[in-house]
């Protein structure tokens, strides 16, 4: 568990509540004590929300199981396990239809050397940060989104600052209590404070100074699924749908025939397969 940076965790901690990185990195944990040679290990992404610590604690981990015999095939957009990688696939060249091509294959220097390769180039010269060379000034922040007394979980009563009108980033290693800042302090403080609300036992959480004043809305962008069905689509989630489905109600067949927006969803009787029921498949 600690090979692979989750030595935080607690052993009685709720499987529900590990984030997707995490419940990928207990299975690689627990092949860690195998044994097994010439075993095949296909991983997707394992380094996403990673500390740059814990990330070179994981490279290590998968390091000892090729060293074991074993061959890995990884996912991967992160430029140090690219690096470390012994041989490396570049597929592209754009996303969707415009890709599914092997654009370059071969170690490092040969995928630097690609000249249809936009990871090559990433490689060979990475990007400068920020892109505008400077970054923007917070002495003309006049309002800021201030809590003190913060206390959950990892958090022990600590006092924050957010400046309004800038991108603020939280970081630190897995487990020091990013996102329960984030999720348990920031955000329900910032929603209840619009709703002219208080939420049950706030008080002994944290303190909300002030700042909500300059703010209009407050969303949360998590990693839940975007629906709670199988017919759900990234169409339906935005709302572009139902525009499609008012434009076919508007043609002139539709009109005639008494169809209405309804008539053209997959979610609803008359307008989806009744065979498959909207789920695409017999």
């Amino acid at each position: 568990m600690q090979n692979v940076g989750l030595g935080y965790l607690t052993l009685g901690r709720s499987a529900k509540t590990l984030s997707g990185g995490e419940s990928q990195r207990i299975r690689l944990a627990a092949q860690l004590g195998s044994n097994l040679r010439g075993g095949l290990y296909v991983l997707d992404e394992p380094t996403i929300g990673l500390h740059p610590r814990d990330n070179l604690r994981l490279l290590a981990t998968l390091g000892a199981l090729r060293e074991k015999g074993n061959s890995l095939v990884i996912v991967e957009h992160d430029d140090e396990t690219m690096r470390r990688a012994d041989h490396i696939i570049d597929l592209g060249p754009r996303a969707g239809v415009h890709g599914g091509e092997v654009v370059a294959s071969g170690t490092l220097q040969e995928i630097k050397r690609a000249k249809n390769s936009e990871t090559g180039r990433c490689l060979k010269s990475p990007l400068c940060h920020p892109t505008r060379q400077s970054r923007r000034s917070l002495r003309t922040v006049d309002q800021w989104i201030e809590i003190r007394g913060a206390t959950a979980n990892n958090l022990k009563k600590i006092d924050v600052r957010f400046p309004v009108g800038r991108l603020t980033v939280i970081t630190g290693i897995s487990g020091s209590g990013k996102s329960t800042l984030m999720h348990d302090v920031l955000w329900p403080a910032v929603r209840d404070e619009l709703e002219e609300k208080k939420r049950a036992g706030n008080g002994e959480l944290f303190k909300l100074v002030g700042g909500a004043g300059a703010i209009e809305a407050v969303y949360e962008v998590d990693q839940s699924p975007i629906g709670k069905t199988s017919r759900s689509t990234p169409g339906t989630y935005v709302k572009v749908f139902d525009e499609i489905r008012n434009l076919y109600a508007q043609l002139p067949v539709s009109r005639m025939r008494g169809y209405s927006g309804s008539r053209f969803s997959f979610n609803a009787e008359g307008g989806r397969c009744e065979t498959c029921k909207g789920q695409g498949v017999i």
